[in-house]
Parts: C-alpha cells; structure tokens; sequence
C-alpha cells in the first residue's frame, strides 16, 4: 500500500466520522494537500446569493498530523455554519500570505496592518495610515503581544480585556487603546464581551485642559531665536497659517511667490487631511516674517521613503534645538484661538485647519463658549443702551 493510498483510508475514516455526527463537511485529498468541502455561504464578491457547495483549501499536508487537524478545524467550521458566525476571511489567504486561522498572534497582528495599509490607495493615504499604524495601534499590540505570551492560558478576547485594564480609564491612551484592540477583534472576527464598550470610558478631547498658548508677543520674540532663515521661515508659516509641523512641506506657495496682497496658501492633498485653503491670520505677519521668500530647511519628504510623522517630528526636534519656549502645536492652537476672537466662523475657520467642525467645537469649545457669550452679552448690552 503506497502512502497515498493509508492516508486515502485514514481520510475515508474520518469522513465516516464527520457524517455520523452531521457536521456536513468532508475532508479531500487534492494531491499532497487537504481541502474541506461543504455547503458554504457565498465567497466574497461572489453573485450567487444562496449557499451552495464549495471547497475550503486547508493548505494542510496530507498526512496523519495533517489530517488530524483537519479534522479539527471541520469540527470549528461547522460549529461556526451553525452560529451563523462562518467568515470565508478567515479561511482564505490574506494580504502577504497564509490563513487566519493558521496564524500566530504575531502574524495575525501583521496580517492586519497589512490589511489596512491595502485600504489606502493614495499616497498620502498610506502615509497616514502607516503613521497611524507605528503611532497609535503597534504599541498596544506589543503590549498585547506580552500579555498573551505571559498568560497562554488566556483566550485573545480575555488578552485583549487584559491589556485594556492596563491603561488608566477615562485617558486619551485608554481610548486609542480600545480602538485599536477593537480593530484587531474585527479583523479576526472574534467576539469581545457585550460591556467591552463601557472601557473606553468619558475621555474626549472637551474634558483636556487647554494649553498654555502663547500670545502674539510671545510668538514675535521667540522667532528672533532663529539664526537659519529656512527654518524662520518654517516657524513664520506655522503661526501665520496655524500648519501643522508636517504640513508646511507640502503645501502650493504660489501666492506667496507672486506676492498677492492676501496671499491663500494651498495644503496639499498629499497631508493627513487632504487639500484645503488657508488665509493668514494676522495678515500684517506675512510681511513681518517675510514670508514672501519662500525658503524651506532640505528634508527627506519622498513618502515612500519616510512618514509624515517623521517629518513632524523633525520639525518638533528642531524647535527643542532653539530652545524655543513652546512647541510647534502651540503656534497651530494659538492660530486657531486667534481666529475665534476675530469672529472667524466655525466651520470657515475649522475648513481651513483641515479638520471637522465637531472637532474643532471640542478642541476649542471654551475659547468659542466664551466668544459665543461675550457677544451676546455685548448685544444684550447694546441694545439697553439703544432703550435708554
């Protein structure tokens, strides 16, 4: 008997097996490897509406430790056709190779970087989904990563509850965290527990505390520090246009280079949030910082060679550098703040920060609850007098 033929037999067996206990599936020996076939739902992007007969390709040996867990994963599926909870995405081959259920946590968590950076089809779409990724999601995966390698006994949903519990509540860190593990669970299609929801907690962007922003004198003295003129002007640019620190570099200067006498910069598409329009505000700032020769510090900007963060964070390191008394996202704050008390609206002035209005209402919502009360207390007062 050749080895095909024993493990031919082994197969028949345990297909005996799976049909005494109506699980609906059966196990094939497609040349050297194992395949499961069965009633399925339809595949992704297939036009047929209703399950029908379909093949699962296992990618497993044909051999007795291959068939074994073959075996095993039919008994999985068929638990999963009976849930309801079946995904072809976990059986078929995902981004970068291999299968889902095949995975270790690490490839896993791989996997779906992969998957996200796919989504994105513009180039600075991926930019910021890789920002995104190496900023916000990859340091809960270590942690989450750690956790499991400590507890193997821990199912992931359990990990990732665990690795939650370790942030301190109701914190931007708490949040992200959630976010991300939640992306994750998605992704795998696994199943968090129904109050999973309730560890993201009341953080928001309204409940942090302003920041100490600097006034109009303070920024004016402090460009004095700057001994090169590129970097003058990178600093001249961020509080005359609030950009933030990677945007000053991808941005249509044409205005500026003709010397309009309102000169609108354009930020373009290739930035965290796409193209839009931005006035100077004071305008006299143009003419004090000299923003009419434009002249930028030589950094790498090729976005498939580095990340917007990167660029940032060059910006921030060269601020340090000065000994510049406040960040670069202070000059963006103290811009935005800048335009509330000159009676910008809302939705112009959020149009031009490159962000949406509800995010703007929360990030600058006491500035503009003090702005929206000072007027109508100015009307109330004005029209008294007009009584007297």
């Amino acid at each position: 008997m050749t080895d095909f033929e024993a493990i031919d037999n082994r197969i028949a067996q345990t297909n005996q097996r799976l049909k005494a206990a109506r699980l609906g599936l059966k196990i094939e020996r497609r040349g050297q490897q194992l395949a499961l076939r069965g009633t399925l739902p339809p595949r992704p992007g297939s036009h047929r509406l209703n399950p029908h007969q379909q093949r699962i390709p296992l990618e497993l040996p044909a051999t007795p430790t291959g068939l074994k867990e073959a075996e095993q994963t039919a008994k999985v599926i068929a638990a999963q056709l009976i849930q309801k909870t079946f995904e072809w995405r976990t059986y078929l081959p995902v981004a970068g190779g291999g299968r889902l259920y095949q995975m270790e946590l690490p490839q896993k968590i791989a996997a779906l970087r992969e998957h996200l950076l796919r989504q994105s089809q513009e180039a600075h779409e991926l930019a910021s989904a890789k920002t995104t990724w190496s900023k916000a999601y990859a340091p809960y995966m270590r942690k989450l990563e750690a956790i499991a390698q400590e507890r193997p006994n821990l199912q992931l949903a359990e990990a990732i509850v665990l690795t939650v519990q370790q942030t301190r509540p109701n914190t931007r860190s708490r949040q992200i965290c959630c976010t991300a593990l939640k992306a994750l669970a998605d992704f795998l299609e696994i199943e968090l527990p129904e109050d999973f929801k309730d560890h993201w907690g009341s953080y928001g962007t309204s409940r942090t505390q302003l920041r100490h922003l600097p006034s109009d004198a303070d920024i004016l003295a402090a460009y004095e520090r700057i001994p090169n003129p590129a970097w003058r002007f990178v600093y001249g640019l961020m509080a005359t246009y609030g950009l933030r620190n990677h945007e000053v570099f991808f941005c249509d200067f044409s205005a500026l280079e003709r010397g309009d006498r309102s000169p609108v910069i354009e930020v373009l598409e290739t930035t965290k949030t796409g193209e839009h329009q931005v006035w100077p505000f004071p305008p006299d700032w143009v003419e004090q910082f000299n923003l009419w020769e434009v002249t930028l510090p030589s950094l790498k900007t090729d976005l498939t060679e580095t990340t917007l963060q990167r660029i940032g964070q060059q910006v921030s390191l060269q601020f340090q550098r000065y000994g510049l008394p406040f960040a670069p996202y202070d000059l963006r704050h103290a811009w935005a703040v800048r335009t509330i008390h000159l009676g910008i609206p809302d939705t112009v002035a959020a149009r031009m920060m490159g962000h949406s209005v509800a995010i703007h209402n929360r990030t600058y919502h006491r500035w503009i609850g003090r702005r929206d009360q000072q007027q109508a207390v100015e009307a109330a007062l004005a029209r008294r007098s007009q009584s007297l």
